[in-house]
């Protein structure tokens, strides 16, 4: 029986990262029928922005090579929305190709993971980012920004709040229209989320505009989750399984499992429109596929032991 807490917001929307933040950290390449199939029964478990895939380099992300060939075979549900990872103007070419409706980019918080994930500077990245996301608008395409290392970075340890809210503002302002701020490395808790939030209002970024990215790899994402949800964020970015991490930072666990969000939310009573069993059955099918049993503590215990 759902026991509801006061401040927290009636309806959530679950941004579902598994099919590429989550298969792109997977040793094993997963066939492109594979992945068709996990956007499919994702959606039919109620979930209505599924990120479907990145096209990123094969070089960097092999395990994405097949972003093309995925979008062709998708059978796109009425009602869902599928956006997709670029990192520059040729990846926008190519997802402009495919016909997608909604891109996100990917910005750094710092500045020794922006040279090693974007090859760039803390500062220099914005150059990269801005004719991307203005022939995008342009398109008519809707632009998702993300933000890693929003709470810590193992090369440089704690970061400030207010550099956060530095680039978040950036992003804002060049069009985006959510910001995600990701723990990329699981460092963060529930003080820390208050602070970045603050910064980041502060710095002229509306609440209602973010969205908060948590890994799980010190068991703090859904704690962190609640804390944000109190402060009026109402977009979370789940991995279905708990699939994932980032190939750029070895620290990167998990993504916070889709179902754990799920559990959280039915329980005190906040709406996301998810199907609990469909989304379990959807993850111990995919875990079947991969060859190892799903992380997720509400997979394990609704699913049996995989």
């Amino acid at each position: 029986m759902p026991v509801p807490a006061p401040g927290l917001p009636e309806h959530v929307t679950i941004y579902e990262v598994g099919a590429r933040d989550g298969l792109q950290n997977e040793s094993a390449i997963v066939p492109v029928e594979v992945k068709a199939e996990f956007l499919h029964r994702l959606a039919a478990a109620g979930l209505r922005v599924l990120e479907a895939t990145s096209f990123v380099h094969p070089k960097w992300v092999p395990q994405l090579a097949d972003a093309g060939d995925l979008l062709r075979l998708l059978v796109r549900a009425d009602g869902v929305d599928y956006p997709v990872l670029v990192p520059n103007e040729r990846g926008l070419d190519r997802a402009l190709d495919a016909g997608v409706s909604h891109i996100a980019i990917f910005a750094s918080a710092t500045d020794t993971f922006a040279q090693r994930n974007l090859n760039s500077t803390l500062d220099a990245q914005f150059a990269m980012f801005e004719p991307v996301v203005e022939r995008a608008l342009e398109a008519g395409l809707r632009v998702r920004g993300y933000v890693s290392m929003c709470f810590g970075d193992p090369w440089e340890g704690a970061v400030a709040p207010e550099q956060v809210a530095a680039v978040t503002r950036r992003l804002a302002g060049m069009g985006c229209h959510q910001i995600s701020l990701g723990d990329t490395i699981g460092t963060g808790t529930p003080g820390h989320v208050d602070a970045v939030l603050d910064a980041c209002v502060a710095a002229g970024v509306p609440v209602r505009q973010l969205a908060v990215h948590f890994h799980d790899t010190y068991g703090q994402a859904l704690a962190n989750t609640l804390a944000a949800l109190r402060r009026g964020v109402r977009t979370v970015d789940a991995s279905a399984g708990g699939l994932g991490g980032c190939p750029y930072a070895e620290s990167a666990t998990g993504n916070l499992a889709t179902e754990d969000l799920v559990w959280m939310l039915d329980g005190l009573g906040i709406g996301h429109g998810v199907d609990l069993d469909a989304l379990v059955a959807t993850s111990v099918w995919m875990a079947e596929k991969l060859g190892r049993p799903s992380p997720s503590r509400v997979v394990r215990a609704l699913g049996g032991a995989t």
